[in-house]
């Protein structure tokens, strides 16, 4: 059981994976966005190439609750990830989770340069590891 996690942005999609038992979440990559398409690929082939069961995405909402103009269109280009991969693809609030990779990395004392580069795989460690933790509850 692998379980892919994205946290989709508008300029890159920050990529976890789970451990094959599903206890943890390691960041792998950044992708830079090009077109939907080939951020589609991709995201095909790293599910091939980890025999991926499952994708979890990050739903950004305000803090609200509710879904704004970026919810929506993450919540587009998941249905055609859904559709693209034949894969369950389970929406997850990542609320906060970009403010707390960025804590962690503050924390680790990270220069600002290194954390540009690897908050939204971070993010998207804090994504698939919250709902890795859901499962075992």
């Amino acid at each position: 059981m692998r379980i892919l996690g994205l946290d989709i942005g508008s300029k890159t999609i920050g990529i976890a994976l789970s451990d094959p038992l599903g206890y943890t979440a390691q960041g792998i990559k950044t992708v830079i966005r090009k077109s939907k398409k080939a951020d589609i690929e991709e995201l095909k082939n790293l599910c091939l190439q980890y025999q991926v069961d499952t994708i979890v995405a990050g739903l950004p909402k305000n803090m609200n609750g509710t879904i704004g103009p970026q919810g929506e269109k993450v919540m587009s280009l998941c249905e055609q990830i859904k559709d693209e991969t034949n894969l369950p693809l389970i929406l997850w609030d990542e609320r906060l989770t970009t403010v707390a990779a960025h804590k962690a990395m503050l924390e680790a004392d990270l220069s600002r340069a290194k954390r540009k580069k690897i908050v939204d795989k971070m993010a998207a460690t804090y994504i698939l590891q919250g709902y890795l933790d859901s499962l075992s509850k």
